[in-house]
């Protein structure tokens, strides 16, 4: 069988090493190349491989159709938005992803961003290069704070046990599905949780019901001092509405991780230039632990279904 990596993994050598020697004991060829976005390279890579392996570049359906020996796609990334899901499904291609590998990593992110807005660590960090004090930049705790989930799958479960770590409340945001309420989290309509919450973080996958989710009707229920953090997809938030909205002062403050297309961004962005905004280019996933994580889930998927037993199914 060929298996085609399309794009690293993000682990040393030696431990993608280990991975592939056992693969080729066993009769099958592994070939890997960089990452590209021009759907000719990866047609002429791919068009011969029985399965393939990515994790977040664009896989078209232009090209997943052009691979008419394709069996499996194995995605190492929880979200699949960036693959022709219905491509493959048309193909009869089966997919899994690399689901839980960094529950902890965006958690922890989200909790960073969350702590570093609240002490104004950006502002006092330039005053006190600048030779200054911190004179009207007196932060807040997170203690006591209402965190509102949007999303709360694997990864916005970690959070709120965080954040209830730190003496928060934890509500969240009820429109996805119809879970229950717990001790730790009261399930709000979309309204409600904007108004009450002092920290809205976003952990939800790309959907049509979550598409532009956070625009300016959302954003006008938001308290002038909420926080926005979005660890989710670009997608589910109106990037302009956003940036007007922290440009006018109509909340205080936002970490973004993620946006409509991959990094890198257009400099001309509107969030790239927007008042008190934290801006990563997608990292929030990316720790040494998570990438280990991911590429032995990447592998077990790849294992499992070589035996007949897939797992972390998508189709």
């Amino acid at each position: 069988m060929k298996i085609v990596l399309l794009e690293s993994l993000s682990v040393n050598n030696d431990v993608l090493h280990s991975y592939v020697t056992d693969l080729q004991s066993k009769g099958h060829t592994f070939e890997a190349f960089e990452r590209t976005d021009d759907s000719k390279v990866l047609i002429s890579q791919a068009k011969d491989a029985d399965v393939l392996i990515l994790a977040n570049m664009p896989l078209k359906g232009e090209v997943i159709r052009a691979c008419k020996n394709l069996k499996f796609i194995d995605i190492a990334f929880t979200g699949v938005d960036h693959v022709d899901i219905e491509a493959a499904k048309e193909m009869e291609i089966a997919v899994s992803n690399a689901s839980g590998y960094s529950n902890d990593s965006v958690a922890e992110w989200t909790l960073g961003m969350m702590l570093t807005l609240l002490r104004n660590v950006p502002q006092v960090d330039k005053r006190a290069r600048e030779g200054k004090t911190k004179a009207g930049l007196v932060g807040n705790l997170l203690k006591g704070k209402t965190i509102g989930i949007v999303g709360t799958g694997a990864i916005g479960m970690t959070t709120a046990r965080l954040c209830s770590a730190f003496g928060c409340k934890i509500i969240a945001y009820n429109g996805f599905s119809h879970k229950q309420n717990t001790d730790l989290i009261t399930y709000l309509p979309l309204k409600e949780m904007l108004e009450q919450s002092d920290i809205v973080a976003l952990h939800c996958p790309l959907t049509d019901k979550s598409r532009n989710l956070i625009n300016k009707e959302a954003i006008s229920y938001m308290k002038s001092s909420a926080i926005l953090i979005n660890a989710a997809r670009g997608g589910v938030v109106n990037s302009k509405d956003l940036a007007d909205a922290l440009n006018e002062g109509r909340i205080r403050a936002a970490g973004i991780d993620v946006f409509e297309n991959e990094p890198p961004l257009d400099v001309n962005h509107p969030l790239l230039h927007s008042k008190n905004t934290i801006v990563t280019p997608h990292i929030a996933f990316a720790t040494e632990e998570s990438m280990e994580k991911r590429a032995q889930i990447v592998f077990d998927n790849l294992k499992n279904w070589i035996e007949g037993r897939q797992i972390n199914k998508i189709c």
